[in-house]
């Protein structure tokens, strides 16, 4: 694998890395203050609790940031568009390069907290999970190759808000609220385009490309290969568990309202 890295690189790179571990340990600060004051149920939360708490709120974060910066270079920004002459494995911008350093900052934060206070915070499958983005991020940031394609695997990230909104008014007690159910079925939503669907169309565009992917280094290759599929069927794993969640709680509120009738 050829670096693909010049003046400009060397100082954006390990920038955007430390810019995203002080944006985990900013936002975790903030969270911890804001929630301490404006939530009466923080304060009533175990140690353990509060640091998941504190922690989610900076890995949402990420996800808005990342998730908005991939959808613009992707879909708006026409770096990558079709009718622009050239490989489009191969375009990148400091923006891409930017992001990916951000991300990477973040997974390593995230899987530092997750290694410390192992299994509290997350099992084997966010071990893998983070590992794996990791290992392709690093890939395509250090080789300047596949960039369209990680940023579409970073915009899964849009459904994590919903994933944690849900963690949150489950611990502060409000699964009977109706924003419970409301943020339950967006999740179901989000997750159904943006990490079932957007895949579908991920792999399509992989097929239709070969001929350029297969150009990449080897183990680059070999990751587009067998990262996304990886990903994908841990995707669909949590969607299963996702929607078992919904037909449980769309059950619930039937059989209340069938007997809130009755009575």
């Amino acid at each position: 694998m050829d670096w693909n890295y010049g003046p400009e690189e060397q100082v954006l790179w390990p920038a955007s890395v430390l810019a995203g571990v002080l944006m985990c340990a900013a936002v975790y600060k903030v969270t911890k203050k804001v929630s301490s004051s404006c939530f009466k149920c923080y304060d009533g939360l175990s140690p353990m609790q509060k640091l998941e708490w504190n922690n989610r709120g900076f890995s949402t974060v990420h996800a808005l940031v990342a998730a908005a910066v991939s959808f613009y270079l992707v879909m708006i920004s026409g770096l990558f568009s079709e009718d622009v002459n050239g490989i489009i494995i191969d375009r990148k911008s400091w923006l891409s390069d930017s992001m990916f350093g951000v991300s990477i900052g973040y997974f390593f934060t995230d899987l530092a907290m997750i290694l410390w206070h192992f299994p509290s915070l997350g099992g084997k499958e966010f071990l893998l999970h983070h590992g794996l983005s990791m290992y392709a991020i690093c890939l395509a940031l250090f080789s300047g190759k596949a960039h369209m394609y990680i940023l579409m695997v970073l915009f899964t990230e849009a459904t994590t808000p919903f994933v944690n909104l849900r963690w949150y008014l489950d611990v502060a007690g409000q699964k009977d609220h109706n924003l419970y159910l409301y943020n339950g079925l967006a999740m179901f939503v989000g997750w159904l385009i943006a990490r079932i669907i957007l895949f579908v169309y991920f792999f399509t565009h992989v097929y239709s490309h070969y001929d350029q992917v297969k150009s990449i280094f080897a183990l680059g290759f070999y990751g587009i290969m067998t990262v996304p599929p990886t990903l994908a069927v841990m995707n669909v794993f949590w969607f299963r568990k996702i929607c078992r969640g919904m037909v449980r709680t769309l059950s619930k509120m039937k059989q209340h309202t069938a007997n809130g009738k009755t009575d």
